[in-house]
């Protein structure tokens, strides 16, 4: 059995130089000399201490050398890289297609000097025009270790539900590639309480993200993108947020709600089908309990494993396990038991199936 990561990061060189170049938010900025990622709003504030500004970078994230160690090190065979939160969604809609081509052959690059061990999600130019978006996602089908697309929940700027992303919507399926979604902005910092600040980065991490994650994917679906687009095929990040444990409640909701039903506005597929049919989950959930929750929603033959890295990197000095790594090995290997055959497609057969994870292009 191949053991294969899905979701994992890297920082190419070509994107490190753009970080490090820029004068406001996203950067890269030197700290007491320490590297330092600045990201998210508020995160940049004078006031706050130099080591609670962003987080640390460090060649974890660009130098592919030690994404090898650490595959090794925890028996990795194959890894699918990403490139991580914010992706391009910043850029001058000028600059973003040809920073996207920059980025994606580089990526391109790097997997092809490791054959058989790492592939790639692509990075769309979400700041541009569908129309150059489209164009990238087609071109991307050309590069040889592609397997689909990385996306935030933003879109082109006003969501996954916005009607501007349709044409997005129709290359994706029309070319069969998976699109991996992952948060970035979390919620507005207000609604953790005024004593938010105490408390680190546990709230935006912990809860931020998936429930910004289960937000976009719930607004698709009451906007009708899965009836209009059957096709999808999406990976959602971080066990699909908080939507396989919810799912239930905004069925009853929908069926509940006066407007929606008047308008014939409800959507017409069962969101169950849509998490049977179009999506799939990693499993990077951390415990058996949450495991056991995606595995009944979506179904095991849906779920691929991931680690995060290079987020979340070992406590101590000196420390060589990653607790992202044995976590959630951990937990599909408690939640499956004796059902081999089910660990066995969490840990990597499903992803070799469902991305073709060979040497050869995909096949359309």
């Amino acid at each position: 059995m191949p053991v294969v990561d899905i979701h994992t990061h890297v920082y190419p060189p070509a994107y490190v130089s753009l970080l490090r170049g820029r004068p406001s938010l996203p950067f890269i900025r030197t700290f007491d000399g320490n590297d330092r990622l600045i990201i998210l709003p508020g995160e940049n504030d004078p006031s706050t201490p130099s080591t609670s500004r962003g987080r640390p970078v460090g060649p974890n994230y660009w130098d592919i050398n030690q994404k090898i160690a650490f595959m090794d090190a925890h028996c990795i065979d194959i890894s699918v890289l990403s490139l991580a939160n914010p992706w391009l969604d910043f850029l001058d809609p000028h600059e973003a297609a040809g920073t996207a081509m920059d980025i994606n052959d580089d990526i391109n690059r790097i997997c092809n000097e490791h054959p058989g061990r790492l592939y790639a999600f692509g990075a769309l130019p979400l700041s541009s025009t569908a129309n150059v978006v489209v164009s990238e996602v087609q071109r991307l089908k050309s590069l040889k270790y592609m397997r689909g697309v990385i996306m935030g929940t933003t879109g082109l700027g006003r969501g996954l539900d916005d009607p501007s992303m349709d044409p997005i919507w129709k290359a994706l399926e029309d070319t069969d590639s998976m699109i991996f979604l992952h948060p970035h902005y979390g919620l507005p910092g207000d609604v953790y309480g005024p004593r938010k600040g105490e408390y680190g980065h546990v709230l935006p991490l912990a809860l931020g993200f998936p429930l910004e994650t289960t937000i976009a994917v719930t607004r698709m679906y009451l906007s009708g993108v899965w009836d209009r687009f059957s096709r999808l095929k999406v990976l959602i990040a971080h066990s699909g947020g908080t939507l396989p444990f919810l799912a239930g409640r905004i069925e009853s909701c929908i069926v509940h709600d006066a407007h929606l039903m008047k308008e014939n506005k409800a959507p017409r597929r069962n969101l169950w089908e849509v998490l049977k049919q179009n999506v799939y989950l990693d499993a990077v959930i951390y415990s058996e309990v949450g495991f056991k929750t995606v595995v009944h929603a979506s179904g095991a033959d849906r779920l691929l494993f991931g680690t995060d890295h290079p987020f979340f990197p070992p406590l101590n000095d000196g420390d060589k396990e990653w607790l992202s790594v044995t976590l959630n090995g951990k937990a599909v290997k408690d939640a499956c038991g004796m059902n081999k055959e089910a660990i066995d497609m969490v840990m990597g057969d499903n992803a070799v199936r469902i991305l073709q994870l060979t040497d050869q292009s995909p096949q359309n």
